[in-house]
């Protein structure tokens, strides 16, 4: 297992560095069309208000192996610098979203990062020239990255209110497998992921709102049951 895994850096770290495969990548992302480039604009903002770390070290990955061509603005996420440092922190956010509590401070503490890192994978799509087109996935990336990390915190926090922790693990879990599975449709089938985002949008709204309501009534109970036990301590 431990030769398998130095095979497979060895072979990552090689490629990553390979001027052949760069220019190889360059000529192939040349060839995406619009909508596939829309289409991965917007998985990386969505997926990124999930896990960023995952979506820069799975990317990256990606394009390292030659199995995904990355444009010009992505391919620094194959350098190898950027694959050791986006994989440790992908280790870390493994282990930190699994625990009960500690995956919501997590969430608070990547919120200010999850944000600006979705918009600028999205416009890494077109470039970093400015271009109008740089803009506009920009703005796309950033607004699903902040309804992707809202959706996710008000989640966690609406399942922290159970005391068992099987839930936070297999909500993890899920959002472990709901990265590659954005990734591997935005790729694939750019026109699927196009209408799989709308209505998931629309979904993570609802969700957002319906558990906001929720966790505001929790925290009145919760405040109204300290202010009573207060009043009561008074009184004694």
């Amino acid at each position: 297992m431990t030769d398998a895994v130095a095979q497979t850096l060895t072979q990552v770290l090689a490629q990553a560095i390979s001027p052949d495969l760069g220019q190889a990548a360059s000529q192939a992302a040349a060839q995406l069309d619009m909508p596939a480039l829309m289409a991965l604009a917007g998985a990386l903002g969505w997926a990124s208000g999930f896990r960023l770390y995952a979506v820069v070290f799975l990317v990256g990955g990606l394009g390292a192996l030659g199995w995904m061509p990355l444009p010009s603005g992505l391919q620094v996420l194959q350098h190898p610098a950027m694959l050791v440092a986006s994989g440790l922190m992908l280790a870390l956010e493994f282990l930190a979203d699994k625990i009960p509590g500690v995956d919501s401070l997590w969430d608070i503490v990547n919120s200010v990062l999850r944000v600006p890192a979705g918009a600028a994978l999205a416009a890494g799509v077109f470039g970093a020239d400015g271009s109008t087109m740089a803009w506009v996935a920009a703005l796309l990336g950033g607004s699903l990255a902040a309804t992707a990390q809202a959706a996710k915190t008000t989640t966690r926090a609406a399942i922290n209110t159970s005391p068992e922790p099987f839930s936070n693990v297999a909500a993890s879990l899920f959002e472990d497998g709901l990265v590659i599975g954005i990734v591997w449709l935005a790729t694939q089938h750019p026109f699927a992921f196009g209408v799989l985002l709308v209505v998931a949008v629309l979904a993570m709204w609802a969700v957002v709102w319906m558990l906001f309501r929720f966790l505001r009534a929790v925290w009145r109970r919760v405040t109204g049951a300290w202010g009573q036990s207060a009043q009561t301590g008074r009184l004694t």
